[in-house]
């Protein structure tokens, strides 16, 4: 098919009442004409044409406008930042990335939440009116300077798009533009580059990361929670279960919820309706203080489930809430303190060692204080493992011992910081990363966080914050980055649930293809 280069009528040609071309109307044939010619629309058209021929498409006027689509390259047109509430009720920012195709729209969470129960009602208030004038900022920061930044760039160029960001905020915390703010503004322009390869946005950050994704990880399951994420008296932030014996992650939820649902039930039977209340991450807050008392609970609920050897423990001590001078205060919630919950490094690791001889305890997230490297150091090095001695030998045999030992996983410690976690494995003072997208700013350095991990044969985390948004963008990432390894929070509310259910999207996705790291969720990564 052949179109002419040349209109054959236009600007009243085609009015028979009209034998006479005015002036006014010949200088607007003429400027139709020089459009046509300067943006090479009749050789578009006709190529447009000649593909839905080939096609035999069935509806061609469908088959041309999408192939005119793609023809045309996408750049970015505009960003526009709002102001909404997290799960806590606090501001956050959210982004819409405007292109010349489309809006793509992504949320993060305000810098500095308030915590839980344990933060004073006056320094509360405060830093709740400072959070306020932080995101304020941040809104007023991306619809100035970073949307005239980005605007004209193609947001397939995420490294160009993320490095254009930083360059607006040099400080080492971000803390002129904001982490959550950038990290807003980089998710918005990943989904943009998604949609313009026309991939699911796992792919596309895979192919940033250079990876395959076929992997989905195992959950950690968030379901007592405690520390400044609960107002009950147990010190630790989170305990959670990994169902590493389920044949998919849709298995992997059903067990993880199901168990869920029996400790509620435990816990009412044991201390009453009013202790199934949850705390920030969705885990039920019964009134406990003892660490070994949770996870009796959790077992009987494991038992319960009959998910036995299949479902392992994990807890996620947040232990720089509690950590007081160089010591540890288990009792930091208490009106009335007994004196005896007052620990030292050494104690702490005593008390995680006997907890890991009694309970199939797999993973401990951040145990000492954030700069207690000399303890996270000297707790690591015990490699503490409940492993048979004839399945240890097997996997040494194989090569594969590294990951038999408890995973000992840095938040606090590294705050996803490339210098911290170069420190923390020469030191070797954990061996995986929590990876918060929010502690860096943008996609591209939660990326390099994650080479930098796998480097060092680490295990990664992908792990949402606590006053969280119902971005699912953390989904993606696992998959694409090969995590093995994700935290969403319980099996309840909204902001969870949004990363879970998007997992559960993603393995019907890949159909046959698809893996659960199960067993593997801990070298997946390497």
């Amino acid at each position: 098919v052949t179109i002419p280069n040349k209109p054959s009528r236009i600007a009243g040609a085609e009015c028979p009442e009209r034998s006479v071309v005015s002036g006014a109307d010949h200088a607007a044939a003429m400027s139709v004409q020089e459009y046509l010619e300067k943006h090479l629309l009749p050789r578009k058209i006709e190529e447009a044409v000649n593909a839905a021929v080939r096609a035999k498409a069935a509806d061609p006027v469908l088959f041309i406008s999408t192939h005119m689509r793609r023809a045309a390259p996408a750049v970015i047109t505009r960003v526009c930042a709002r102001q909404i509430l997290d799960s806590r009720g606090a501001p956050a920012v959210e982004v819409d990335l405007h292109t010349n195709k489309a809006v793509h729209r992504a949320s993060a969470a305000g810098p500095g939440a308030p915590e839980g129960a344990a933060v004073d009602a006056t320094r509360d208030v405060e830093k709740r009116r400072l959070l306020a004038k932080a995101v304020a900022d941040s809104v007023r920061l991306i619809n100035g300077k970073v949307s005239e930044a980005l605007v004209g760039m193609d947001p397939q160029q995420q490294a160009q798009i993320d490095q254009a960001i930083m360059d607006l905020d040099k400080a080492h915390h971000r803390t002129e533009v904001g982490a959550n703010a950038m990290l807003a503004v980089s998710i918005a322009a990943c989904k943009a580059g998604a949609a313009e390869k026309e991939v699911p946005l796992y792919k596309h950050i895979a192919d940033l990361v250079g990876k395959s994704a076929t992997t989905l990880p195992v959950p950690a399951i968030t379901v007592i929670n405690g520390g400044t994420h609960a107002g009950n008296n147990l010190p630790i932030q989170e305990i959670m279960i990994l169902p590493i014996g389920a044949k998919n992650f849709e298995e992997a939820m059903q067990m993880g919820s199901e168990t869920y649902h029996h400790l509620k039930d435990i816990i009412w039977e044991k201390y009453g309706s009013d202790s199934c209340n949850i705390g920030d991450d969705g885990g039920f807050a019964p009134n406990i203080s003892s660490i070994t008392e949770g996870l009796d609970l959790v077992i009987a609920a494991i038992d319960r489930a009959g998910y036995n050897g299949r479902i392992k423990l994990a807890i996620d001590a947040a232990a720089t809430d509690f950590c007081v001078g160089k010591k540890y205060d288990l009792e930091f919630k208490s009106a009335k303190k007994s004196g005896q919950n007052f620990k030292t490094g050494d104690d702490m690791i005593e008390i995680y060692s006997q907890l890991c001889s009694e309970y199939p305890l797999v993973s401990i997230e951040q145990p000492f204080d954030k700069d207690d490297w000399e303890h996270s150091k000297k707790f690591t090095t015990l490699e503490l493992c409940q492993v048979p001695i004839v399945l240890f030998i097997f996997y040494l045999l194989s090569g594969a011992h590294a990951i038999m030992h408890l995973q000992v996983v840095g938040d606090d410690l590294l705050m996803s910081d490339p210098e911290r976690i170069k420190r923390a494995v020469n030191e070797y003072t954990c061996d995986a990363l929590t990876l918060k997208a929010s502690q860096v700013g943008t996609v591209t350095e939660a990326i390099e966080a994650v080479k930098q991990a796998k480097d060092a044969h680490w295990g990664v985390m992908v792990s949402h914050r606590s006053g969280d948004t119902d971005d699912s963008f953390i989904a993606d990432l696992a998959v694409g980055a090969a995590a093995g390894q994700i935290k969403a929070g319980a099996p309840c509310r909204g902001e969870c649930l949004t990363k879970y259910n998007q997992l559960l999207r993603i393995e019907e996705e890949f159909g046959s293809e698809g893996v659960y790291a199960g067993e593997n969720w801990r070298t997946t990564a390497s």
